[in-house]
């Protein structure tokens, strides 16, 4: 399982001993699960992303695991990961099977899903293949929105949302991280002028629209094949949002490149499970909107994890992002003072 765990310090010591300080909480929550050494298990970190988690995947005998290092301590009870978890189970979705929790060491031990994320699927998957992919991501989706309608609001994913302040500081991310920081630009105080008041007003409008619970990550890298089946991973961070918020993950992805037919047919075929009574013109002016929001937010992840932790790996997907920016900036005449500014400085969006 290739889920996200960027290696970043771990609150519990300097970056010179982050590996032994890591090793040191991994054997002794092994060494108590076993009631003896850790001996005979083999430690494998998995591969690092945008997170401050850890993963590594525990190989004994035959069977394999995933532990899930966290930063901090954590106390299980409210704990985001463990009551979103029981969320999505309840709702039917696949997700992990939680195998241990030592919430004093940082630790979660997870079932291992193996390493077929959706992105690597789908480079040989067949067209068939693809589509019978999405379909079953969409009505997922559709069922996420269809049973946290029903549940008890209790869980603070349900407290928290995309709203106007959150929505509006996640652009001004993508001004600060990737326009600035990154690309280096140096904006006319007109131009930041401008672009504060398109940021607001994008932002406002998407706040006004109702809510649902939003995986708030959905995308290629976050949904691993096993089974058969497409499992949620990296779902810690939901909270209430836009039906379209997690469409527009999916289907403007910044990893995977997707024929625009496709995507059409995927958010009609969302729109018809999910909203049926909602004009066709204005969910599908709503998707283009919310995916504009996603991608420049995407690009400021991107631009952050370049610049302030040092990390290229997101380098070859800032063109994509760009491309879909460009593509839904065009189309809406409410967009276009924001595409004029960010085309003075950036010649991809131009």
């Amino acid at each position: 399982m290739t889920e996200p765990g960027a290696v970043a310090t771990t609150g519990r010591a300097g970056a010179g001993s982050e590996r032994e300080e890591a090793m040191r909480l991994i054997r002794g929550f092994l060494a108590d699960r076993r009631g003896t050494p850790a001996a005979g298990v083999d430690v494998v970190p998995l591969s690092g992303d945008a997170s401050t988690r850890r993963y590594f995947r525990l190989r004994e005998s035959e069977r394999t695991t995933v532990l899930a290092l966290y930063p901090e301590p954590f106390v299980a009870e409210g704990f985001t990961f463990l009551s979103v978890h029981r969320l999505l189970d309840d709702f039917g979705l696949a997700v992990p099977e939680i195998l241990g929790e030592d919430g004093p060491r940082g630790i979660l031990l997870l079932e291992d899903l193996g390493d077929l994320t959706l992105q690597e699927v789908l480079r040989s998957a067949s067209a068939a293949h693809r589509e019978e992919l999405y379909r079953q991501a969409v009505k997922g989706l559709v069922v996420l929105q269809r049973e946290a309608a029903r549940s008890p609001k209790n869980a603070a994913c349900f407290q928290i949302a995309f709203d106007l302040e959150k929505l509006n500081w996640e652009l001004h991310y993508f001004l600060k991280h990737f326009l600035e920081g990154f690309r280096k630009r140096d904006l006319s105080v007109e131009d930041r002028a401008l672009l504060a008041e398109h940021f607001h007003r994008l932002a406002e409008e998407i706040a006004s629209w109702p809510r649902v619970l939003c995986h708030r990550d959905f995308h290629s890298r976050n949904l691993m094949l096993h089974r058969g089946s497409l499992f949620w991973i990296d779902f810690q961070d939901a909270r209430m949002g836009p039906a379209s918020y997690d469409l527009a993950s999916l289907l403007r992805d910044s990893y995977v490149d997707l024929e625009e037919g496709f995507v059409a047919e995927r958010a009609e075929e969302f729109r018809q499970m999910a909203a049926p009574e909602e004009p066709r013109d204005t969910f599908r002016r709503r998707f283009e909107l919310m995916s504009v929001q996603r991608n420049l937010k995407a690009l400021g992840t991107f631009g952050f994890m370049a610049t302030v932790r040092g990390n290229p790996v997101y380098l070859p997907y800032m063109a994509g992002t760009l491309a879909h920016a460009r593509r839904n900036l065009s189309r809406h005449p409410e967009l276009q003072g924001l595409w004029r500014v960010l085309a003075r400085h950036l010649e991809e969006i131009a």
